[in-house]
């Protein structure tokens, strides 16, 4: 069994995660990320998984589908909403939205979210957070 990073490892951690949720349409890879944390892009990766329970790619795919969820929500278009976080393909973006979503961006474009825009933002980031799919 894995071993909990420590606090000062988890601190590190955090200044990497902290990058991917600010700079999520950012090209971002796990050295650029490890750099941030401050350690070896392989031992960044062990670590982040250890605390986390996903890899720094998989946090950061997820993150940006979820942002992308907000836009499709607000209107925006499937390859508006593909561009402005971060993919620089539709097809992979289509594909990994599905893959983490469960269906495709033009079908969660097309329905109705009415229920999430009664409920605070900070309730509806919970409810709207997309699962790894890993």
């Amino acid at each position: 069994m894995a071993q909990q990073p420590s606090p000062a490892t988890l601190a590190h951690l955090r200044r990497a995660r902290d990058l991917m949720d600010r700079d999520y349409a950012q090209p971002l890879d796990v050295p650029v990320m490890a750099d941030r944390a401050l350690m070896s892009p392989a031992h960044f990766s062990r670590e982040f998984k250890a605390a986390y329970g996903e890899t720094p790619y998989g946090y950061l795919v997820t993150r940006r589908v979820e942002r992308a969820m907000a836009l499709l929500r607000a209107g925006s278009s499937v390859t508006e909403a593909c561009m402005a976080v971060g993919f620089s393909s539709l097809g992979s973006f289509s594909s990994r939205f599905t893959q983490i979503a469960g269906e495709t961006p033009s079908s969660y474009r097309a329905r109705p979210h009415d229920g999430m825009e009664a409920l605070p933002s900070c309730i509806t980031k919970v409810l709207a957070r997309p699962m790894p799919w890993y």
